[in-house]
């Protein structure tokens, strides 16, 4: 697993790293032996970068992170969590004194004295643009509470304007097959002053996944079945904004373009962690089995994947199918 830089903090992460959204909530129940598995098989597999937030499960998704981090002394991992959803979603109440009890609460759920990275977790446009955002994070900084910051965004302008700032770490953006704005400004953006790039929903929640089909359903509990137009936050976050039946035609589309023995989880993951200025792609696991799969589409370079033979497959199938209605909105 190649291990790249984080920003500027001197640390290095996997290319394929491991978001646990999962692990906490809105995607169907997963056991606390099952998510411990997946933490387990993930760092076997050398990945060194969880991603998480404080209200995935209401804390659960941190809370087994530190359960399962506390017994493995200079494990090598960053954790990467979020904060600002606690609250509803209003510029005011992004405030310093939130921002350390959304702190504390993630220290004693992960069992540490400082977070590793903590990222404001898609606020308002008006948060990110205000100074007093980042002279509060200093100052979390300052106090020893946080290593580091960044943000995770849900659109391009969002992500520029929190790269333009001196201290921001990394910048977190839905980006895969499915979504290719960021491949015009952000991705550049971020090379040029040095700021790491958390790709995230890479596998469209799952539609890239190959596996599902027009008569695929989801538990009631989740976000599949109940935001797919934005119900209950941002519907990018949901298939990545895509019509769920004109997703599967595309990754139809895309999966029939591989060789033999290359999937399409793979080939994605494979693909994105080949486009310049990505850091780390962090796909989420319910299960050791696609851990382990996430963990190993790296290799799927080194097998003989022609990356820039998929890449302009993914480009012509986008503007054939998703550019017009995906491209404007994020």
């Amino acid at each position: 697993m190649q291990q790249r830089p984080l920003g500027r903090t001197g640390r290095s992460i996997s290319e394929i790293g491991l978001g646990t959204w999962q692990l906490g909530a809105d995607w169907g129940a997963v056991s606390e032996e099952d998510a411990l598995a997946v933490l387990a098989a993930s760092a076997e597999r050398g990945v060194t970068l969880f991603d998480t937030a404080d209200v995935y499960g209401d804390g659960r998704s941190e809370s087994l992170i530190g359960r399962f981090l506390a017994g493995r002394a200079d494990h090598g991992i960053t954790v990467a969590t979020k904060m600002g959803r606690r609250l509803p979603q209003e510029p005011e109440n992004y405030t310093p004194e939130n921002f350390r009890a959304w702190t504390d609460r993630s220290r004693a759920n992960l069992g540490v004295d400082i977070l590793d990275l903590v990222q404001l977790h898609c606020p308002p446009t008006a948060v990110i643009e205000d100074d007093a955002t980042y002279e509060a994070l200093d100052a979390l900084v300052d106090a020893g509470t946080i290593a580091a910051y960044g943000v995770s965004v849900e659109t391009c302008e969002q992500a520029l304007a929190a790269i333009a700032r001196p201290n921001v770490t990394n910048v977190q953006i839905i980006f895969s097959p499915f979504r290719l704005k960021p491949l015009d400004d952000v991705l550049p953006a971020a090379a040029a002053n040095g700021v790491a790039v958390f790709a995230r929903v890479p596998l469209a929640s799952g539609v890239l996944s190959g596996k599902y089909t027009t008569e695929t359903s989801f538990a009631d509990n989740d976000h599949r079945s109940y935001n797919r137009h934005g119900e209950a936050f941002d519907r990018g976050e949901t298939f990545s904004g895509v019509d769920f039946e004109v997703g599967l035609a595309a990754a139809a589309e895309l999966a029939a373009a591989l060789p033999e023995g290359v999937s399409l989880p793979a080939a994605t993951l494979a693909w994105i962690a080949a486009q310049s200025g990505v850091t780390s792609v962090i796909p989420g696991a319910r299960n050791v089995g696609q851990a382990q799969s996430n963990a190993d589409a790296a290799d799927a370079v080194s097998a003989g994947f022609d990356v820039d033979a998929f890449d302009a497959v993914v480009r012509e199938v986008y503007d054939r199918r998703l550019r017009e209605a995906i491209h404007p909105l994020w």
